[in-house]
């Protein structure tokens, strides 16, 4: 059962897509909200999030998974993106999920990868009553060391209002409200269960960055699963199948 699905925030569409399984017809189930990384879609590589999503189906879980605006199908521009723009968004998604009358809203699960990451740890510190689980995949905490080494390498002129990144253009406006976000602190007030999972060999968004959610965040509330020799997005077969297993236990 699965289906598109659309939906509106300060008048602009967030298109997406919904998993549902058959039992929702008898009871009340509950359900993971998958938020995609910067530049990524609500499918991700290797139709990653679309694996996850059929995964959980299948285990009676449903899933919801949209385009921030900017991204994908989603409308907007993705130079008009900024990450308190998409914390924004999360919420409205957040907010949708919990209306729907097939889901049972004390059991919402967020799950977010790279900078979808950031935003989850973000919405789940705070509002930390409607998140029961919280799954952290190579969470971009060090966005703005991310961004700004992605400057200094292309020699970048970050005063101009936009600055192309293969392809996409990067708004001014995206660097300057990184320096206002303090991540770990926001992510902070969350006291649920969270699963951070990491590739040993990302180079992207290093791992020391899950060992920081959970020295910094969550304590022993957090279970760090790293994933030998995976890379950012894990993209391997072996790699990805060990992250849905993981996944699947964790929400199950």
């Amino acid at each position: 059962m699965q289906r598109a699905i659309t939906l509106t925030h300060r008048g602009m569409t967030l298109r997406g897509m919904e998993h549902i399984p058959e039992k929702a017809l008898d009871e009340k189930i509950p359900a993971v909200i998958l938020f995609h990384g910067f530049t990524g879609t609500k499918i991700e590589p290797h139709r990653l999030f679309l694996k996850i999503s059929r995964a959980l189906e299948k285990k009676g879980i449903a899933s919801f998974r949209f385009d921030f605006l900017g991204s994908g199908e989603s409308d907007g521009d993705f130079e008009e993106m900024t990450v308190s723009k998409e914390i924004e968004e999360a919420h409205a998604i957040v907010d949708f999920v919990k209306r729907d009358a097939r889901i049972n809203p004390s059991r919402i699960c967020l799950l977010g990868l790279s900078m979808g990451g950031l935003v989850a740890s973000v919405v789940a510190g705070e509002r930390p009553n409607d998140v029961a689980k919280l799954i952290l995949m190579a969470p971009a905490g060090n966005m703005y060391e991310l961004i700004a080494e992605t400057i200094r390498q292309g020699n970048i002129d970050a005063t101009a209002p936009y600055f192309d990144h293969g392809g996409n253009l990067v708004g001014r406006a995206f660097l300057e409200d990184l320096q206002t976000i303090n991540v770990f602190e926001r992510a902070k007030p969350y006291d649920g269960p969270v699963l951070l999972i990491h590739g040993t060999k990302d180079d992207v968004v290093p791992y020391r960055v899950s060992h920081l959610y959970k020295q910094l965040c969550y304590g022993s509330r957090a279970t760090i699963h790293l994933i030998e020799g995976a890379n950012h997005t894990f993209d391997g077969h072996r790699w990805e199948t060990e992250v849905i297993e993981t996944i699947l236990e964790f929400v199950s």
